[in-house]
C-alpha cells in the first residue's frame, strides 16, 4: 500500500526529531473554520499555496491571518510571472485537494518558501494531507525539519478581508 501525505509527512517530522500532536476533527475548508475547530488562533495557521513563478511551480507558506503580496513574492522569487496554480494543478503535483496541503513541499518535489511572520507564533497549525487532520508543532521543529526559504511573503489582512 502507498503511504498518504499523512504517513511521509509524520515519517518526515520523526526523523528530524520534531515533537508535533495530531488532531482528527470534523473537516474544514476555510483557515477560519480550521482556527475554530482547532480553538487556536487564526495567526498560529500555516496556510499553504501551490504558486506558478515564472516557469516554475513552489509551495508559499504564509501566516492563515495575512494575505500574500504579490509584490513581495515576485520580488523574493525574482520573477515578473505569478499565478496560483489551478485545482488540477494542486492534485498533479501534491495529489492533494486545495485546503488540505500541508506546509511542506519537500514532500512534493516542490521548493518551499516561508513568511518569517509565521515564526511569530510559537507553535503553528495546518492540515496534514486531509481536511479533517490537523498537526500542531512548534515553528522551530518546523523550520527544522522542512528547512524552507524565509522570505517575506505577505501582508496584514485588512479587518473583514
Amino acid at each position: 500500500m502507498t503511504p498518504t501525505v499523512f504517513d511521509r509527512l509524520r515519517q518526515l517530522l520523526k526523523e528530524n526529531g520534531a515533537t508535533f500532536s495530531v488532531r482528527h476533527h470534523e473537516p474544514v475548508y476555510t483557515s477560519e473554520q480550521a482556527a475554530e475547530v482547532r480553538g487556536t488562533p487564526l495567526a498560529s495557521g500555516a496556510k499553504a499555496l501551490v504558486v506558478k513563478a515564472g516557469e516554475r511551480f513552489v509551495l508559499l507558506v504564509v501566516p492563515a491571518d495575512r494575505k500574500l503580496s504579490t509584490r513581495k513574492v515576485k520580488e523574493a522569487l525574482v520573477t515578473k510571472g505569478l499565478r496560483f496554480a489551478t485545482a488540477e494543478e494542486v492534485v498533479q503535483f501534491t495529489g492533494l485537494q486545495p485546503g488540505s496541503i500541508p506546509p511542506f513541499g519537500s514532500l512534493f518535489g516542490l521548493p518551499t518558501y516561508c513568511d518569517p511572520a509565521l515564526g511569530d507564533n510559537a507553535s503553528i497549525n495546518f492540515n496534514a494531507g486531509d481536511h479533517s487532520i490537523s498537526i500542531n508543532m512548534s515553528f522551530s521543529d518546523y523550520a527544522t525539519s522542512e528547512r524552507p526559504t524565509i522570505v517575506s511573503l505577505s501582508a496584514p489582512s485588512e479587518p473583514g478581508n
